[in-house]
């Protein structure tokens, strides 16, 4: 079936009777979404650019004016560029006005939309989804996690964690009276300013977090430049600086309330309540065969899956599985600190409904 353009504004809209998907993709977290659920042999359309191939023969290819086009490639490749947030799928034109059958890459960004052919939902492309119809505009948090000679300063957008910027100096403690010591110091604070001046705006939550005293001052100096941002500003506590200190306080819960609406958050929390029930010995199962197990047993609460595993052969029974016994389906995402730690435990665990132990013993 020929695939439409779509005129939707809302993220998705799903005709089941053909297994045609129209999305628009309104967030960098749709994109991490769309790069997973598109699979290589699926039907993507979406509007591009392509050299007219009716301008004169005489014409240079690379002076052949491009026009604006829908194009529905065969999906070969798939590519998620998360720090430019943009999706790529090349693969064969099967439909459009020209150039059937050639390579074309289809370059897909936020606001833009497409169109989906899939012969079938699996519960992983369902769980997407239903994350994506529940984000209601993700909120943009900022996290800057300070102190002196080592901060970090994140944006957090759903499933986005975009690094502003990293800055490690080396500076002169307050004891020693060393010449320029102070004007060190207060470069240093005037670095990390000039970095969260860019930040404030577009921010619905900012975030100053570290083990000392720092934040408080960045604090006090930062409502003196950007007074209006009194009610989005918090400031936390965390025992480390960093990138360390923003897995700290990602994972921690301390900041549930501030980060309330990133998924990165409650990735981050999700898999750290997986660990702390593993501790505990009866409210956590890990691998494919005691998920397997704790789901038959009507036990999983939250069955956590790294994205590695959404297409793997083995693992898609369970998932059909944890969906039937309404289990709910949490991806994560492998490059994240949280999917890390998943990694460690065999990329797929879940947090049980109430104490249970497996019949079969755990390896060790």
């Amino acid at each position: 079936m020929a695939l439409g353009r779509s005129d939707l504004v809302r993220l998705i809209h799903q005709d089941p009777a053909v297994g045609l998907l129209k999305l628009r993709l309104e967030t960098p977290s749709d994109l991490w979404r769309i790069a997973r659920l598109i699979v290589p042999g699926e039907r993507v359309g979406a509007s591009t650019t392509r050299r007219d191939p009716e301008a004169p023969a005489e014409t240079a290819a690379a002076h052949k004016e491009r026009r604006r086009i829908w194009l529905v490639v065969r999906a070969e490749r798939v590519e998620f560029h998360g720090f430019s947030h943009h999706v790529r799928v090349a693969g064969p034109i099967v439909e459009g006005p020209f150039d059937l059958g050639r390579h074309h890459t289809l370059d897909i960004g936020p606001e833009d939309e497409l169109t989906l052919l899939k012969e079938r939902l699996t519960p992983a492309d369902r769980a997407l989804l239903e994350e994506g119809l529940a984000a209601k505009g993700e909120p943009r948090v900022v996290i800057a996690c300070v102190d002196w000679g080592e901060s970090s300063i994140v944006r957090l957008r759903g499933r986005a964690v975009d690094p502003v910027a990293d800055i490690n100096r080396t500076l002169p403690g307050k004891r020693y009276a060393l010449a320029g010591a102070h004007r060190d110091r207060r470069a240093y604070v005037e670095e990390v300013l000039e970095l969260l001046d860019g930040e404030v705006e577009g921010a619905s939550t900012l975030v100053l977090a570290g083990p000392g005293f720092l934040k408080e001052e960045l604090a006090h100096d930062l409502l003196e430049r950007h007074p209006g941002a009194r009610k989005k500003l918090r400031v936390l506590a965390t025992a480390e600086s960093g990138r360390v200190g923003v897995d700290e306080l990602l994972r921690s819960g301390r900041a549930s309330e501030v980060l309330a609406g990133t998924a990165a958050a409650e990735e981050a929390d999700l898999v750290e309540r997986l660990i702390a029930s593993l501790a505990g010995g009866k409210r956590a199962a890990v691998g494919p065969r005691e998920c397997r197990e704790a789901i038959e047993a009507g036990a999983a609460e939250t069955l956590l899956v790294s994205e590695e595993l959404l297409r793997d052969p083995e693992v898609a029974p369970l998932l059909e599985k944890a969906r039937e016994a309404r289990a709910r389906l949490f991806v994560v995402r492998e490059d994240g600190a949280a999917g890390r730690r998943l990694a460690g435990l065999g990329r797929i665990g879940a947090i049980l409904r109430f104490d249970w132990t497996s019949p079969t013993p755990r390896a060790r």
